[in-house]
């Protein structure tokens, strides 16, 4: 398959050129105390501000240089193709699960009427039973056990923290399979960037993993470290069958020669490995202090049909190895302090997006993280985070970098 050049991570923290975001609409307006778990969230956002947030968020990065684009714009050029359109309302009925033909059929009618600027919407931000107008049909008992339920088509509030949906690896792309039924649409809607827009160019763009798949995998467990070691955690939203997967894909397309499999403590509170370890420079790490004990590491390499495994004694033999460094530099959040850290890694402190070797984006409120950070020679940018942070995600969380200049 021959490469796309406009697609090319090959570090993370080479400098970064462009990055694929959503700005938070709509759907954040529709999560409801009752549903907060259901939609992954602890707590209800301001819209207006967030967005503010968000904002400033990318004209951060626009300033640093980077080109900034958006999943609701890229969706609406997709669906202003007829076909794309109807193929695109099709997909969006599977992915729903109805089971009420007729029901279905409404729907599926109602959306076909629809501009792709308003489908693009809809499923983003949902679709109320109140929006649909009524219909003469049977119920079912489905109908009869959900009928306090608002929705026909759930929102997907998830959808600001872009890194989780896909990975850019080398000039190819793996599309995730997202690890709770709450987000499985969010690929969907990148698969279709992938292959309809002109910008990816899909027909010529190597894929290391598809959402169809059965085992999840979740960008925030992804870390390109070097243009020949890619580090994937193994948590709560990351197996260990889907590591193998995209591991022999890499393999085998010779993109890299190791693949670090880090497991991490299956919580919600270290969802992926991005929220306990991120690098910052090509020596330097931040990391929530304590857990590389809690960390089992093996090294990855290419077999037959399968990787072959080894065991590594720690986090830091393991980088220095894989990356061919004397010595690494693992900065620990609030100061190496127990409470402090605990504090701050709530609210994402580790969980920080390099822009450009030693220089990184994090949000302001983790005060004692980011001045450490600079101690240790780290550039630090910061942003607002009150209402972005409600989401459980930093600034990596919220973005997907398309291209990374080589180191």
């Amino acid at each position: 398959m021959i490469n796309n050049s406009f697609l090319n991570v090959t570090s993370e923290i080479g400098k970064l050129k462009s990055v694929l975001l959503h700005r938070p609409g709509k759907e954040l307006e529709r999560l409801t105390p009752q549903y907060l778990e259901e939609l992954l969230f602890d707590d209800i956002p301001w819209l207006s501000r967030m967005r503010e947030e968000h904002n400033a968020f990318a004209k951060l990065m626009k300033e640093q240089g980077t080109d900034v684009y958006y999943y609701e714009e890229l969706l609406k050029d997709v669906l202003d193709n007829k076909y794309t359109h109807k193929l695109f309302v099709e997909d969006i009925m599977k992915n729903c699960n109805i089971d009420n033909r007729e029901l279905e059929y409404a729907i599926s009618e109602y959306l076909l009427k629809k501009t792709g600027e308003e489908v693009v919407e809809i499923a983003i931000s949902g679709l109320q039973k109140s929006d649909l107008p009524e219909i003469n049909r049977e119920l079912g008992l489905l109908d009869y056990i959900k009928s306090d339920f608002p929705f026909y088509i759930n929102p997907t509030p998830n959808l600001y923290f872009t890194r989780d949906q896909g990975a850019v690896i080398g000039q190819g792309l793996s599309i995730n399979k997202m690890g709770t039924d709450a987000r499985n649409r969010e690929t969907m809607f990148l698969k279709y960037i992938y292959k309809y827009h002109p910008l990816f160019k899909g027909e010529n763009t190597s894929l290391w993993y598809d959402y169809t798949e059965k085992s999840s995998l979740e960008g925030g467990d992804i870390l390109v470290l070097s243009d020949k070691v890619v580090a994937v955690g193994c948590s709560q939203r990351t197996s260990a069958k889907s590591i193998e997967i995209l591991a022999q894909n890499l393999f085998q397309n010779s993109i890299v020669e190791k693949v670090l499999a880090i497991k991490i403590p299956f919580t919600r509170a270290y969802m992926h490995l991005d929220t306990v370890f991120t690098m910052v420079d090509y020596d330097k790490f931040t990391i929530y202090p304590g857990i590389e004990n809690r960390m089992d590491i093996y090294e990855l390499t290419k077999g037959a049909t399968r990787p072959k495994v080894k065991p590594i004694d720690t986090l830091e033999n393991a980088l220095k190895s894989a990356l061919g460094l004397p010595a690494i530099k693992l900065i620990k959040t609030g100061r190496g302090d127990a409470l402090t850290a605990s504090r701050e890694q709530w609210n994402d402190a580790t969980n920080t997006l390099a822009v450009a070797p030693g220089v990184i984006i994090t949000y302001n409120r983790n005060e004692v993280s980011n001045e450490y950070l600079r101690k240790n020679g780290i550039e630090v940018l910061e942003i607002e985070g009150s209402e972005l942070v409600r989401g459980r995600g930093g600034p990596r969380c919220m973005s997907m970098p398309l291209v990374r200049e080589n180191l």
